[in-house]
């Protein structure tokens, strides 16, 4: 784990990160951003340095821009995607908290709408309760 100080620059520290990676041949590396909000132009402006900045080190980085959004959030989880798919080019969407009131329609809206497919479900908080998605088992569930 690759820690900056409080208040560094995100785009600086996956910078070390990706290095540190590299240097001790590190297959995975993943930048967690979490928190931010589609609706603040400057955190969405640093993501897009992070993209920028990632793409410098490696051509095809990032390899996957996924987002998390939360089932229970609903139609806030479509702006979420759009405004993110905008800003980044999504990959994939992790889903949370399918085992809560919300029944996840929202990956049928952003599939249809953004068509960003679904990589992951969350429906529980251990982390045998996260599972790639399979849509059979997704359909089933909501008949």
């Amino acid at each position: 784990m690759i820690r900056g100080q409080y208040g560094a620059d995100p785009a600086a520290l996956c910078y070390e990160a990706y290095q540190a990676a590299a240097k001790r041949e590190i297959d995975f590396l993943l930048c967690d951003t979490a928190g931010r909000q589609h609706t603040k132009t400057n955190l969405m402006a640093e993501l897009q340095k992070m993209k920028r900045i990632l793409a410098k080190l490696d051509p095809d980085a990032p390899h996957e821009t996924l987002l998390v959004v939360d089932a229970t959030t609903g139609s806030n989880a479509i702006n979420q995607a759009r405004e993110f798919h905008s800003a980044l080019t999504l990959t994939g969407l992790i889903v949370t908290k399918l085992d809560g009131s919300g029944k996840g329609g929202i990956i049928v809206a952003i599939q249809n709408e953004l068509g960003i497919p679904t990589r992951f479900v969350g429906t529980g908080e251990n982390i045998v309760n996260f599972a790639p998605f399979d849509a059979r088992e997704f359909l089933a569930n909501m008949l």
